[in-house]
């Protein structure tokens, strides 16, 4: 008995250490460093060099050999890829162009002068299969843009539009710090009004779908639409502060597929109160795409160096002062290119407004002084007569044409009264002007038309991540 009780205490100690050392093994795979999770362009700057790292990212290249496989991965947070060297026990049939991989390895400086570090994997992980006998682009093809824009679910994947698209992002953030800098108050006008802002009639209607709802039945009690600007409510906005923007989608129903026009784009429109001045709308255009450009070309560098070496070889966007010119003088540069003669108050068509940058010697500039029925009803009357001009201003720019387009607003509420049907469509727009009025002015800048400008790029279907147009098939 004492034997038995013996040889139980023996086997016990023999568990406590066997379960001791379990414990240890454990403990040190749990306390083992957990590899730092990278973003392609953190690995690039030579972050953690010399520690475990996890990389996760698409394949851009797959280069196997006899001893080694190397692989670029690209996360889309640069342009430039990370090269990954393995272990040819590492290369996996799954390992193709385009496939989603996870790396986890050691960062370490590359021998090679053309880049700065490679991860040396220790482990690959196939996270997403790609097959590239389907995959529409190919690894050593240079697809065009209008190859691309018939892909909008899968162009993303491309150098250029990838680049794109991180431009795009700087930009935005560029524009709004500028207005942050300056003072603006940002402001979220609505998606959905009743307003058509530009009069142009071009609108989409809004309506529910659904069985609680008849065809004859408004569901605001006045027609909606999708709105033309972001304007009208900012000088809602523009009567108790004094500096306001807005930067959001806009809507257009033009039936058109040209190059020129989406039915869904950007607007960054800007109001200022207390002006009576186009000397203070000029200078904040000047100012915001001066900002906003220097901006993008310092922390863009690379992918606005691919833009202008490969899809757009040749351009280079110059950030000049931009020239002042009078719609008397526009229109003797205009009637150059004119075969027959052009009465006033014809408004100018997109190739007149790039001849007129042109005879300025390629340069960004203002027109002012428009005739004043090509205008809408806000804008400020200069009470010139015969030559009955409004107080508005376009910035034309090389290759786009016009770029922005603002006035001074009228605040005289006699005058806007004498404009027939304001007092039944636009009554609330008439209470701004009687209580506490003020001389103000505004303006907006066409986004992707800035993109197009900076960039180079001939299509406005090419600088927005998913163009809406005219008989357009939809994501």
């Amino acid at each position: 008995m004492f034997q038995a009780a013996a040889q139980t205490v023996f086997v016990s100690s023999a568990a406590a250490s066997v379960y001791r050392s379990v414990f240890l093994v454990g403990c040190r795979r749990y306390c083992k460093k957990t590899p730092t999770k990278l973003r392609i362009s953190e690995a690039l700057s030579g972050a953690e060099l010399g520690a475990d790292v996890k990389v996760q990212g698409w394949v851009r290249s797959v280069r196997p050999q006899k001893n080694n496989v190397f692989l670029h991965v690209n996360d889309g947070s640069s342009l430039q890829s990370l090269q990954i060297v393995g272990q040819a026990k590492l290369n996996d049939p799954l390992l193709t162009f385009g496939s989603a991989v996870e790396v986890t390895g050691i960062l370490k400086k590359s021998p090679h002068q053309k880049q700065p570090v490679e991860l040396e994997a220790e482990q690959i992980r196939v996270v997403g299969e790609c097959n590239p006998v389907d995959f529409p682009f190919k690894i050593k093809d240079r697809h065009s843009l209008e190859y691309t824009r018939q892909l909008p679910h899968l162009r993303c994947r491309t150098n250029a539009f990838s680049s794109l698209l991180r431009i795009r992002s700087e930009a935005a953030a560029a524009i709004h710090s500028y207005f942050k800098n300056n003072g603006f108050l940002q402001i979220h006008t609505p998606i959905i009004t009743s307003n058509d802002c530009e009069g142009a009639g071009e609108l989409f209607k809004v309506e529910p779908s659904g069985p609680d709802f008849s065809d004859d039945e408004e569901f605001f009690s006045v027609p909606a639409f999708l709105t033309v600007s972001g304007q009208l409510h900012l000088e809602v906005m523009s009567g108790a502060f004094s500096r306001v923007y807005t930067f959001g989608p806009t809507f257009r129903a033009e039936n058109s597929q040209s190059r020129r026009h989406l039915a869904e784009f950007f607007m960054v429109e800007a109001e200022i109160s207390f002006t009576e001045s186009l000397d203070d709308l000029t200078k904040v255009m000047e100012d915001m795409f001066r900002s906003a450009t220097e901006h993008v070309m310092a922390r863009c560098v690379e992918d606005v160096d691919l833009f202008h070496r490969h899809v757009t070889p040749g351009h280079r966007v110059k950030i000049y002062l931009p020239h002042r010119c009078k719609w008397n003088s526009l229109y003797k540069a205009s009637l150059q290119l004119l075969s027959a003669a052009t009465d006033w108050g014809c408004d100018l068509m997109t190739e007149h407004e790039k001849h007129l940058v042109k005879h300025c010697g390629n340069l960004p500039v203002f027109v002012t002084d428009y005739p004043y029925d090509l205008k809408p009803f806000y804008a400020r009357d200069n009470q010139d007569h015969p030559r009955h001009t409004a107080a508005a201003v376009d910035l034309l720019v090389p290759g786009v044409g016009e770029l922005c387009g603002g006035s001074l607003r009228e605040e005289r509420l006699n005058l806007l009264m004498a404009r027939a049907g304001l007092e039944d469509t636009y009554s609330w727009y008439l209470d701004l002007r009687r209580f506490g009025s003020v001389p103000h002015g505004g303006f907006g800048l066409g986004f992707e038309r800035y993109l197009q400008c900076i960039l180079g790029v001939d299509n406005i279907k090419d600088v927005i991540p998913f163009p809406r147009f005219s008989h357009s098939c939809m994501l």
